[in-house]
């Protein structure tokens, strides 16, 4: 971590995991527009196209909230969590959330957007189920709320989901993917 702290555009203190990780860094965090500004600016400079200001002050705190840019390009490998609760609140812009049965399958997807979208906007997942993004904006902007602490392992990526790095197989995957939630979003 960067002993370095930095502040956000409305003056919140941040510790920097990495590029794509900010811890706050104050008794009190804020967030404004400015702030969302500066931060979707920063998402964009990141190799993945994607970063999060952890509202907690680490990774082994009970409770995790985080406000997560990502954008159109950015790839959210399937996943599932053990043992943990997770709710997603969309801020702004658009996405699909698709959750899929244990062999890969899609099974339900989710057309999500902001309050005045007249989307669902909210969602709480109560069980490991594996679920991944599809961003239908240039940018999407959530507050994710998890349980902690924070264990790689508590987190499943499934063997029939492709990883970053395998772009011809994560092509033909998200094709796939597409196909199947098409009959969730008419």
């Amino acid at each position: 971590m960067s002993s370095n702290p930095e502040f956000t555009p409305g003056g919140l203190r941040l510790r920097v995991f990495n590029e794509e990780v900010l811890f706050a860094d104050a008794p009190l965090s804020t967030f404004g527009r400015d702030d969302m500004t500066w931060l979707q600016a920063r998402a964009a400079k990141t190799a993945r196209r994607r970063i999060r200001i952890c509202a907690h002050l680490d990774s082994n705190d009970l409770l995790h909230e985080m406000l997560i840019v990502h954008t159109r390009d950015t790839y959210v490998r399937p996943h599932k969590h053990v043992n943990k609760s997770e709710s997603f609140h969309v801020i702004t812009g658009a996405v699909d959330v698709v959750l899929f049965y244990e062999n890969g399958i899609v099974c339900q997807a989710i057309p999500m957007g902001e309050y005045a979208s007249g989307k669902r906007f909210y969602y709480r997942l109560n069980e490991p189920r594996s679920h991944t993004l599809l961003i239908r904006s240039d940018v999407l902007v959530f507050h994710e709320v998890t349980t902690g602490p924070f264990r790689r392992e508590d987190t499943i990526f499934p063997s029939w989901a492709p990883e970053e790095g395998q772009t011809d197989l994560r092509r033909e995957f998200l094709l796939r993917v597409e196909r199947e939630a098409a009959q969730f979003l008419k």
